[in-house]
């Protein structure tokens, strides 16, 4: 059984604890994996298969499945139903999808998000389409590689609080799952070799399973490369002659399937998890971010690693305002002229320094000149990476709502 109860010291500081934490997640997913059994086969070329259906592109390769968590439909659907739950909290007030709404790519329109008894988080909620794919989970932990691993930071943390299960109301959470008879059902075809599967590592490789399973290749760009000419515009055409040009670079960080430098599926034999500082900050010209958002180098205390977080997928782009780790830049327009002054200038106030001259800076944010025309056509490419079906289809909606 899935130990959950992470102890954390109060004497140590909280990027420690963090970084504690995250081990030991670690260790307890790679304990997991090493016992029960596994539905997985194999390929010639040792790739692990399952009978799920994707319904991905031809075009697109597939995202690995963990050996100990293969993919089924009983899961993904299991999962999708723990996701919509607010029961799935310590008091009962607050779902996985509050934080992540389907008809905004699934995050939430906050500058940060608010865990179930009032935390702010320091971060802003990233969407949740194609996570299959991404090298490494949230913004800036290198530890956290699989969904299993991530799962536990929202449900158990206490730095901030997010679900907020903990040891006082762990047994009351499950029992309140116990008490839907939807549930007797589910977890019984999800895991059909166990007599009493209703517990926290079932929940989470569930989770894990749907949130896996939500992906995303039907926007506008995706029918366009797909050989569908008359899917863009002209102005979205020049748009993305700009985004993939040498000139804006944009693509050194968001190009690939995924439109994401930290992209991994089971066709790749090395995997890269880059992270980027592109000089939102410089607080009084010593590289520095604020104390409680300073991305990579919370977990490592390299100093080379300040204000280094994951270059997240551009697709939905559009719908998923506001931008950055912080969340601190409203639109597109903000964001264009953020890249192309190459970084942002605070005059004043605590955070105050130019964060185009950060020494941690990344070497492809080195600004760009771009005229109102181009600006307009690099949004209208970015538009064109919105999948509408995504936002509608209802294997991705609320089982709970038709009740």
């Amino acid at each position: 059984m899935l130990d959950v109860s992470i102890p954390l010291m109060g004497n140590l500081s909280r990027a420690r604890n963090f970084f504690l934490h995250s081990l030991l997640i670690a260790v307890i997913v790679l304990l997991t994996a090493c016992g029960g059994t596994s539905e997985t086969t194999f390929d010639d070329q040792g790739v692990n298969r399952t009978a799920f259906d994707w319904q991905l592109p031809a075009s697109v390769p597939l995202p690995f499945e963990p050996e100990n968590n293969p993919m089924t439909e009983a899961k993904f659907q299991l999962g999708r139903h723990l996701f919509f739950d607010r029961r799935l909290s310590g008091n009962g007030e607050q779902s996985c999808a509050d934080c992540h709404q389907q008809n905004i790519g699934f995050t939430d329109g906050l500058v940060v998000s608010v865990g179930s008894t009032g935390d702010l988080h320091p971060r802003n909620a990233q969407p949740l389409l194609n996570v299959a794919y991404n090298a490494t989970l949230t913004w800036a932990n290198p530890s956290l590689v699989t969904l299993e691993q991530q799962i536990l930071v929202p449900l158990f943390g206490e730095f901030p609080v997010e679900q907020g299960i903990n040891d006082g109301n762990r047994e009351e959470v499950l029992d309140r799952l116990r008490d839907e008879p939807r549930y007797q059902t589910l977890f019984a075809e999800a895991y059909p070799e166990l007599g009493d599967p209703i517990d926290y590592e079932n929940i989470v490789k569930a989770i894990a399973s749907f949130v896996r399973g939500m992906v995303s290749f039907n926007s506008d760009f995706d029918r366009y490369e797909r050989g569908q000419s008359s899917a863009l515009s002209a102005s979205a055409q020049q748009g993305r002659k700009l985004f993939f040009g040498e000139e804006l670079e944009c693509f050194h960080c968001h190009g690939g399937y995924n439109l994401s430098d930290s992209t991994f599926d089971r066709t790749m034999t090395f995997i890269e998890r880059p992270f980027h500082n592109t000089g939102l900050f410089n607080i009084n010209g010593t590289g520095d971010f604020p104390s409680n958002n300073q991305g990579v180098f919370e977990i490592t205390e390299d100093p080379a690693d300040m204000g280094k977080f994951r270059a997240p997928s551009l697709r939905n782009i559009a719908l998923t305002a506001p931008y950055m780790h912080d969340g601190s830049l409203v639109s597109l327009e903000e964001v264009i002229d953020f890249y192309a002054a190459g970084g942002r200038n605070i005059e004043s106030g605590p955070h105050a320094g130019d964060g185009r001259l950060n020494p941690f800076k990344d070497g492809f944010v080195t600004g760009f000149d771009i005229t109102e025309q181009e600006k307009a056509d690099l949004i209208a490419f970015l538009n064109s990476l919105t999948d509408e079906t995504f936002l509608t289809n209802e294997r991705f909606s609320d089982p709970w709502s038709t009740l």
